[in-house]
């Protein structure tokens, strides 16, 4: 890839324009475009990436990363249709927006490739999965694939499949972050001071989660060997089977999942 263009600098547009200067990817080819100029002040400061407008964005770059909100994306490929240059491979990190909606709004052959990152981004840990739209070429992809790889692990799936992932993994990290934050409160009721208790769980959420990544055991073989009969764990696990945790999660993976589908309808309509 040459020129980078991040198309609003955001939290997820900074760390992806920090993970690339950080990867060695040269500063003066990249760039971003932020509304607010506060902002944008802030961002050039602290990575040295040039601001520039819409237009400015799509005479350069090569690559046109899309990092808007849903709600924002109309006016912006508005104003990209008559600016954009033939060629320009477009990348879009925005939740529930299809490939379809790009090539649509864009001149026709646009490739667009979709992506779904998550938050651990900003900490070069991200879990980013790629699709390809309809014109979208296997150089293209090995391309996105090395310039997310500057942030995280990156996987392929199927477009079908993106609202699943934005479930699982876009929206994911929140989920282990409520469950900390309950552990850490009920840490506190049980009378333990507030900052042990939140040193000793977010070690163990740090450890419990190398042990999966790293030995590849599935977490119900990693789970069974902390649960001794009748043990403290057994009585633990007993109580979360009683209040139907994982039904719970289940269904909030569902309602995830099904909004990703109506962020996606709501802007094709």
């Amino acid at each position: 890839m040459k020129t980078i263009a991040v198309l609003g600098a955001g939290k997820m547009g900074e760390a992806l324009l920090a993970g690339l200067v950080k990867s060695g990817h040269p500063s003066d080819q990249l760039c971003f475009t932020e509304r607010h100029l506060d902002r944008a002040r802030e961002v050039t400061e602290r990575h040295g990436v040039r601001w520039v407008d819409v237009a400015g964005a799509a005479e350069v770059a090569d690559v046109l990363v899309v990092a808007v909100k849903p709600q924002d994306i109309e006016p912006l490929l508005a104003e990209l249709k008559s600016a954009i240059r033939p060629g320009t491979l477009v990348v879009s990190i925005c939740a529930g927006l299809p490939t379809a909606l790009f090539e649509q709004r864009l001149p026709e052959h646009t490739a667009v490739v979709r992506v779904m990152p998550n938050t651990p981004m900003l900490i070069g840990e991200a879990m980013s999965a790629i699709s390809p739209g309809r014109y979208a070429t296997e150089e293209q992809l090995v391309a996105v694939t090395g310039m997310l790889s500057a942030v995280g692990r990156v996987v392929r799936v199927p477009e079908s499949q993106q609202d699943n992932v934005t479930a699982l993994s876009g929206s994911g990290p929140a989920y282990f972050f409520y469950l900390v934050e309950a552990m850490i409160e009920a840490g506190v009721l049980l009378g333990m001071n507030r900052q042990l208790a939140t040193e000793l769980i977010v070690q163990s959420a740090v450890g419990a989660a190398h042990m999966l990544r790293d030995t590849q055991e599935h977490p119900a073989v990693l789970r069974e060997a902390v649960t001794s009969p009748a043990g403290t764990t057994a009585m633990a696990l007993r109580e979360l089977d009683l209040h139907r945790t994982r039904a719970a999660i289940t269904a909030a993976l569902e309602a995830a999942r099904n909004r990703s589908i109506e962020l996606g309808k709501i802007n094709t309509l």
